[in-house]
């Protein structure tokens, strides 16, 4: 009988897995991923829309173009952020249709705190 993919490989890969949906875990991090779903911020757009400080924003910005979530272009003396692929909205997307089907559970659950 053959092996699932899933248990074929290394449980390295479940650890980068892990760290891959730790990047968005992170509530700010979360928050400026969401935003750019609706297309590419300025550090200062971003900064406005979620009235957090410039530092901490750019922050954030640094981890998630660093782990590859956002890519950033400069465009004469700003930059603008935009998520690094598409499959990352989608992933968001389909995150947030599961989050309204079981948003409940998932608030009161106490095991996701540890």
């Amino acid at each position: 009988m053959r092996e699932s993919t899933l248990e074929a490989q290394p449980a390295t890969s479940d650890r980068l897995y892990a760290r891959f949906f730790s990047g968005l875990a992170d509530e700010t991090r979360l928050r400026i991923v969401r935003l750019l779903q609706g297309g590419p911020r300025t550090v200062g757009e971003i900064v406005a829309a979620l009235a957090l400080s410039q530092s901490r924003i750019s922050n954030h910005l640094s981890c998630l173009k660093w782990c590859g979530y956002v890519q950033a272009e400069r465009k004469g003396k700003t930059v603008e952020y935009r998520l690094a692929h598409e499959s990352i909205g989608e992933l968001i997307r389909l995150a947030q249709e599961l989050v309204s089907r079981n948003a409940e559970h998932i608030a009161q659950c106490t095991h996701l705190d540890s």
